[in-house]
């Protein structure tokens, strides 16, 4: 089994891409945060800088290391749904469930620990500069020196593999539990309609929409008029709101399908229709594309939205930000940069594989007659789906984590700045200009390497 899973690695490893690029930046951007403890524990660090230090690692690394988690699960996940036709094949020659789940595990733990492994030099960087924008804004000591010891490199190592196999056990034992008929029929496009939600998926959205009213109950209460320590209650509530409509993301997109699918069908003539329907068929892969657009959308808009509210109502009170202050809003645009390029990645990495894996029914579709254009329509059309779906979403989020907040702070549940309004809009831009790109581009590419007889027969 073990020489099986290397040669899979080795003789395919386009179909590794994705998966690897999930567990490399993940481990990367929780090795960062990790150098931060392994700063802190020096000898010779001041209380209030290793405070500092502590506190950023704690509040923003685990936040973004929840997200990592999400991510890597999503990413995985898809790559082994991919491979469906893979494992029935498997499955018709005599190998056991058993022997296939082990196959899946063994390829992700290879794949893991080689992205963990080479994140290790990038998150060295990153550590520095997250290190260094502390101390230019004097929040650290200037006597104090980065380090990146075992503590970063352990919570890499120890997330990319507990993700990555976490995502594959999830995925494989959908493939073990099919057929090999149904998973050959799943794996050509063919296969019915899979459930929206599973019971994982709805106890987790559970303990999310949870840490989400719990968040927002204690801004409102403990923390109202308790100046800028509101936004330690109120960053927590736009991430786990945010993380609550990713995972309700098959569920949302099938109802912005319903809601829609009349006017794209209008307005969309025949790639209406199909963008339509591959999204109805789809929806539990291309929910994962929604689900990076709603948290980039959700904790870019949120986060930016309240800082300027905290900035506007410190003006307004005659106050300077003094040093707890500043650290806040250092970790509110470390949080937004982080998290936000981390997303960017992530909603890339998703819509290039799907949309890559694709190959086959673009041909199948060229060969019904639909034209290149018509294709290049279609897969916009979904676009424009997902990325309204997410943008919906986010939205939400935000105002989850924006209304409380404002409440508490400035007295007004609605901000009246007309630059909290631009920059929710400047969000959605950029949202749905990635979406759009990523998945066109990624289309285009496929369907111009190929003719339709060669892509309608490939495996």
């Amino acid at each position: 089994m073990f020489q099986l899973t290397t040669r899979s690695l080795v003789k395919r490893p386009g179909r590794f891409v994705a998966g690897f690029l999930a567990v490399f930046f993940g481990a990367a951007m929780v090795m960062a945060f990790g150098s931060l403890l392994d700063t802190a524990g020096e000898p010779g660090v001041p209380d209030q800088s290793k405070e500092t230090l502590e506190t950023m690692a704690f509040v923003v690394g685990g936040w973004g290391l929840a997200l990592v988690v999400f991510a890597v699960v999503s990413t995985m996940s898809l790559t082994v749904r991919q491979r469906s036709r893979e494992m029935a094949l498997l499955k018709s020659i005599g190998a056991t469930p058993t022997q296939v789940r082990r196959l899946v595990v063994g390829e992700t733990v290879v794949l893991a620990a080689l992205a963990a492994v080479a994140a290790i030099v990038p998150a060295m960087g990153l550590g520095q500069l997250l290190f260094e924008a502390l101390k230019e804004t004097g929040q650290v000591d200037e006597g104090v020196s980065h380090a990146f010891g075992p503590v970063a490199i352990t919570m890499g190592m120890a997330n990319a593999m507990v993700a990555a196999v976490i995502g594959a056990l999830i995925t494989a034992r959908r493939a073990t539990a099919m057929r090999a008929v149904e998973a050959m029929a799943d794996a050509s496009g063919a296969g019915g309609e899979e459930p929206l939600m599973g019971r994982t998926r709805w106890v987790l959205t559970l303990l999310a929409l949870l840490a989400t009213a719990g968040s927002g109950t204690a801004v409102l209460t403990v923390l109202d008029g308790e100046g800028p320590d509101v936004m330690t209650g109120a960053g927590p509530a736009v991430v786990a709101a945010s993380v609550t409509m990713a995972l309700l993301a098959p569920v949302l997109l099938r109802g912005v399908t319903v809601a829609l699918g009349w006017a794209l069908r209008l307005l969309g003539g025949v790639p209406g229709e199909l963008a339509a329907r591959n999204v109805r068929q789809r929806t539990g892969e291309l929910a994962r594309a929604v689900a990076p657009v709603a948290l980039f959308t959700g904790t870019a808009a949120g986060t930016l939205s309240m800082q300027r509210v905290e900035n506007l109502q410190l003006r307004a009170e005659g106050l300077v930000a003094d040093e707890s202050s500043q650290t806040m809003e250092t970790m509110n645009y470390v949080v937004v940069g982080i998290i936000v390029a981390f997303c960017c990645i992530m909603l890339v990495n998703t819509l290039v594989s799907a949309t890559s894996f694709r190959r086959r029914e673009f041909g199948q579709q060229r060969l019904a007659g639909a034209t290149p254009r018509q294709v290049f329509w279609t897969v916009a059309l979904e676009a424009l789906l997902v990325a309204a779906t997410g943008i919906v979403a986010g939205l939400v989020a935000a105002g989850v984590g924006l209304m409380p907040f404002g409440q508490a702070r400035a007295d007004a549940w609605v901000p009246d700045d007309g630059w909290v309004w631009v920059i929710q809009g400047a969000v959605v831009v950029v949202a749905f200009l990635v979406t759009l790109v990523a998945s066109v581009g990624t289309a285009r590419r496929v369907v111009r390497r190929s003719s339709a007889v060669e892509a309608a027969l490939a495996a």
